[in-house]
């Protein structure tokens, strides 16, 4: 109790300082159209449609600046134009950087952190993996992922749902994350040093990941050799086995640090994002009963006569060309991207489109959740669920630039598994709609969660009938 008092006054005292500091720039010329970083931290719990309203108001982009202690400088932007020349145009210039790194430690050296040759020579390594027919098998769940990913089934969806700790250390490790980008330095740091509050729970999560990959290794290591020496060819190899024995063909070195940063960088990008973005999908599908009911209308078109009205599985070939599907997932993507933000560092002093000078000490901070609810970007309308937004006048799928439409990134960096995050999501998504009725219990509010992913706060509670016997 002590602890937490002497935190609680630190956090206060430090909030008035930071208040005294914006308002003595504010004196000395600084534009005011600009947010502080106190207005900022007293929105941290909403933060994403803090950003939303700021950015609104200081079209499209925005910079926020503290005292040199506190290490937060950044320019915070969801300017198409901004995003092709970071992330495309000039994207030499624009690597993820030390601070992303430092941000993101507990990743280590894996594709999400790394730059140059190492991202290049892990890129084409998962570009390879991803070819295998296994990684389309599995690609929806965390149960799925850690089995694709290790080879090992945690049972996180068997009917007891027991709290498995690997699964809640992802969740504690990525809100502990989005923390870091929005409090100043000397606050994470304190909290590191005193091992409390959301840095506590880092560092708890990070010896959980690192005793249970390290499990996984040893044991993957074990049958890989055994594998190696009885000159047995196994078709069906997980990420680990893959990357053990073909390690002289990716031109990787395999040590246990490279298998484990590996491992958690691929659970993270296959588990967390799927299931978020179905999450997202079926509320609002549920919220919207004749965009539920064109879904249906759609997918009897593709059934043969005689088996519709009742229940059925949809495999990729019948549901990977279905238009109205694919306008409902770009807008629930856009509404609600499972990846809210990306973060860019300039390697040399750079000028953005929008008129904003960066340098290499500046986090150029792309908001996506901001993008898809800017009225300039998808005109007035742009918080309606509409799936037409991206149906052109022939009926056709309408494709948008992949800098209008960051939820899967954007350029060199854009994201391995997006054709088949499409593909694997109308298969469940069709499944779901078609065969079920979702009630959303309104007593539960749907909020988006502080954290590096999107998830809803709350969950989403349901309950669940079916549409046909």
């Amino acid at each position: 109790m002590a602890l937490q008092s002497f935190l609680q006054v630190f956090f206060l005292a430090l909030i008035s300082f930071l208040f005294l500091y914006q308002l003595m720039r504010n004196k000395n010329g600084c534009p005011k159209s600009s947010p502080g970083i106190v207005e900022l931290l007293l929105n941290v719990h909403r933060l994403h449609d803090w950003c939303t309203e700021t950015l609104e108001s200081c079209k499209g982009t925005f910079v926020l600046e503290g005292p040199r202690f506190a290490k937060m400088n950044l320019v915070a932007t969801c300017d198409p134009a901004n995003a092709r020349y970071v992330m495309s145009s000039n994207f030499d210039n624009f690597p993820k950087g030390p601070e992303y790194k430092q941000m993101f430690d507990i990743l280590g050296d894996g594709i999400f952190n790394s730059d140059m040759d190492l991202w290049k020579n892990q890129r084409i390594a998962a570009q390879g993996f991803m070819r295998h027919h296994l990684f389309h098998q599995f690609f929806l769940t965390f149960d799925s992922a850690c089995l694709l990913v290790t080879g090992y089934d945690p049972s996180c969806l068997s009917l007891e749902l027991p709290q498995v700790l690997f699964s809640k250390a992802m969740n504690d490790f990525g809100q502990a994350i989005l923390y870091r980008h929005v409090r100043p330095r000397s606050f994470t740091k304190l909290q590191k040093w005193l091992n409390v509050g959301q840095e506590g729970k880092y560092k708890k999560a990070w010896k959980v990941l690192d005793d249970i990959l390290a499990e996984y290794i040893c044991q993957k290591r074990k049958e890989a050799n055994k594998l190696i020496q009885e000159l047995v060819s196994v078709d069906d190899v997980d990420l680990l086995t893959s990357y053990i024995t073909e390690k002289e063909s990716t031109g990787l070195k395999c040590d246990d640090k490279f298998l484990r940063d590996n491992a958690l960088n691929m659970i993270t990008a296959t588990t967390d994002t799927t299931s978020t973005a179905l999450t997202w999908f079926a509320w609002l599908v549920s919220k919207h009963p004749i965009v539920e009911n064109k879904i249906i209308e759609e997918l009897e078109s593709k059934i043969p006569i005689g088996e519709t009205k009742r229940r059925r599985l949809f495999n990729v070939d019948e549901v990977k060309n279905l238009v109205y599907l694919h306008g409902a997932l770009c807008e629930a993507l856009r509404l609600y991207p499972p990846a809210p933000f990306n973060h860019k560092e300039p390697v040399k002093p750079d000028m953005l489109p929008s008129g904003h000078p960066v340098h290499p000490k500046t986090k150029v901070l792309f908001s996506v959740y901001s993008m898809g609810r800017m009225k300039s970007i998808w005109r007035e309308d742009c918080y309606e669920f509409k799936p037409e937004r991206w149906i052109n006048e022939r009926g056709e799928i309408k494709h948008e630039p992949s800098y209008k439409f960051l939820s899967f990134g954007a350029g060199p960096r854009i994201c391995l598994g997006k054709e088949t995050s499409f593909i694997q999501i109308k298969a469940v998504a069709s499944t779901l709609i078609y065969n079920y009725r979702i009630h959303v219990v309104e007593e539960t509010p749907v909020v988006p969660a502080v954290s590096i992913v999107l998830h809803t706060e709350y969950g989403l509670m349901t309950r669940i009938s079916k549409r046909w016997e």
